[in-house]
């Protein structure tokens, strides 16, 4: 039977341990790891909304996407007012929601237009039910720069964003240079 040895640090040496520019980069690519598990949470939140045919309670979402990446399909006029980022707000007025394992589509309605958008869950930057005061942030994937400022989607939709911050997870893992 193999020995199995501990090691305890201080909070200040493990601090120093984390902080240190010694440490080698990561083989195991948590960073890529922690953002899949992290957009399942959408997955998982859009797909029992699906099963319920529609929102509970006072909830409703603010999605934000690249309009660019791979996978999404919108309609021509919407990449042509939101080239880099686009936020939709699922509240009152969206239907045919579908959820898959890779991202989901919805219909809405912009200028009292019917759209069809398909987006993939790769291509989520937030995620946000002001209801309950949750947010989840992502990283751009594939990219090293900041998004730039977008406009609201304006999708037929009362915005009401609460940004008090509080429940809001950031992950952000940058590579040391």
């Amino acid at each position: 039977m193999q020995e199995c040895r501990r090691l305890t640090l201080s909070a200040s040496a493990l601090r120093r341990a984390l902080m240190s520019d010694d440490l080698p980069d990561s083989l195991i690519p948590y960073d890529e790891i922690v953002q899949e598990a992290l957009r399942a949470v959408v997955g998982r939140v859009l797909g029992e909304v699906e099963a319920s045919g529609g929102l509970p309670g006072s909830h409703h979402f603010y999605i934000t996407f690249k309009t660019g990446a791979s996978g999404v399909s919108i309609p021509k006029r919407l990449i042509e007012r939101f080239p880099d980022e686009m936020t939709i707000v699922l509240q009152n007025k969206f239907w045919d929601l579908k959820v898959n394992p890779e991202g989901f589509e919805v219909s809405l309605t912009f200028n009292q237009i019917p759209s069809l958008l398909v987006i993939p869950f790769s291509a989520i930057t937030a995620f946000v039910d002001p209801a309950v005061n949750f947010a989840l942030q992502f990283q751009v994937q594939g990219a090293g720069e900041e998004p730039e400022p977008h406009e609201e989607a304006e999708n037929d939709a009362p915005p009401t964003i609460n940004e008090d911050g509080s429940n809001v997870v950031t992950v952000d893992f940058g590579k040391k240079k």
